[in-house]
């Protein structure tokens, strides 16, 4: 998975939906970090999510689940936004901030809440709670779209970087990218995950293993601080279509959670 909200966000779906235990979810977590804390990021969150505030001895996931169970929660929504696109934060406050910090986010669209993680120590990820300010719907984004997307885009940036004469290859960058993508966390999925998300995320996943090496590279085959610039350019796109292949194939994952415990029921 891409992130930790991405876990977080898979996992609870498929443990609301009965797909999953919470064991499994707290296994799954483990891929990012030994050790997970709860807290509240504002007063609202931690009456209504009955979490500490930060400060106070936090809680642990289980007992995350277990107000998200008690409360009603039904579904979940990761968001990963950037400066520019900030769909699916709300109207602002401290959510927004916190999650365009992080560049993640799991969102409670149904109790206007939502989980941003930091890493605040070796192996303990931090998860702050926090009142969304206004009701929202995020915006949906059909997985063949984003992965449509995430094709042309490729074959857009390569073409903008051969035409700049800056996409030189260069010795023992197939190693660089194996040895990104083999230092990745590769937590589990749940069972009856849809293979077509899972797919969309290998992808991106090796796309943006591409960028990676790239922005060590930088400048690359750019011979001038103008060439530079038109190479960052060329690959923006392509960091965009990442992000939207992640999104889309996360949330493709939960929709389809969802269906199927509406169905059980």
């Amino acid at each position: 998975m891409c992130c930790p909200s991405a876990t977080l966000t898979v996992w609870t779906s498929a443990w609301l939906s009965g797909a999953a235990a919470p064991d499994d979810v707290l296994d799954a977590l483990l891929a990012w970090g030994e050790a997970h804390e709860v807290v509240a990021g504002d007063a609202e969150a931690a009456v209504g999510l009955d979490l500490p505030l930060a400060g106070d001895f936090p809680a642990t996931p289980v007992q995350l689940l277990a107000a998200l169970r008690a409360r009603g929660a039904a579904e979940t929504r990761l968001v990963l936004p950037v400066p520019g696109d900030v769909r699916g934060l709300g109207g602002g406050g401290s959510f927004t901030d916190a999650a365009l910090r992080a560049g993640e986010a799991m969102l409670l669209p149904a109790l206007r809440f939502g989980l941003v993680p930091q890493t605040i120590a070796e192996g303990l990820v931090r998860w702050s709670a926090y009142k969304v300010d206004t009701s929202v719907t995020p915006e949906y984004v059909g997985l063949a779209e984003a992965e449509h997307g995430l094709t042309d885009t490729i074959r857009d940036s390569a073409g903008a970087l051969q035409a700049l004469d800056v996409a030189k290859d260069r010795p023992g960058v197939r190693a660089e990218l194996s040895a990104w993508l083999r230092a990745r966390p590769r937590p589990d999925w749940p069972a009856g995950t849809p293979g077509r998300a899972l797919r969309v995320l290998q992808r991106a996943e090796e796309v943006g293993a591409i960028l990676a090496v790239a922005e060590i590279d930088e400048p690359g085959g750019a011979l001038s601080a103008s060439a530079a610039v038109l190479r960052a350019d060329a690959l923006r796109p392509l960091g965009n279509a990442v992000r939207m292949a992640r999104y889309a194939a996360v949330n493709e994952a939960v929709r389809q959670f969802s269906e199927q415990a509406d169905n059980i029921q």
